[in-house]
């Protein structure tokens, strides 16, 4: 089951280059900085209320971030949801004809376990299930 959403992430080309503008313009404090080699990624994440925002920036030239990047610059990546069971709402999105990105959860950020659904099944957005830290 869906709680609540977890982040939103953000495709940036540098960490060190958005992280002022999230903390002196926004007011908002960078709690971690963390690269993630599984997503080819080094992520910042920003707490505001209880949604995170999260920086993505590539660390690979193949990685998802830099083709995003490289097809529509920087901006809003991705809609992250949390989930007490991922792999159950996996297999409830399969059921209903969503073309996943992940069959099975992936470790990302933090610790948590991650799974995507491909855009084409979900509007044109970029769904990401996520449990808390195991």
């Amino acid at each position: 089951m869906l709680t609540k959403v977890d982040h939103i992430g953000i495709a940036v080309n540098s960490i060190d280059e958005a992280v002022p503008f999230y903390e002196n313009v926004l007011g908002l404090k960078c709690e971690n900085i963390e690269e993630v080699p599984s997503q080819k990624v080094k992520t910042a994440f920003f707490a505001l209320g209880e949604v995170h925002l999260e920086l993505l920036e590539p660390t690979s030239p193949d990685s998802p971030i830099a083709k995003f990047l490289e097809k529509k610059g920087p901006g809003v990546h991705h809609i992250a949801y949390r989930s007490n069971d991922v792999q159950k709402q996996l297999e409830t999105a399969t059921a209903a004809g969503c073309k996943l990105i992940n069959e099975t959860p992936i470790e990302g950020a933090g610790g948590k376990k991650v799974a995507f659904l491909h855009p084409k099944s979900t509007f044109g957005v970029l769904s990401e299930f996520c449990s808390e830290k195991q």
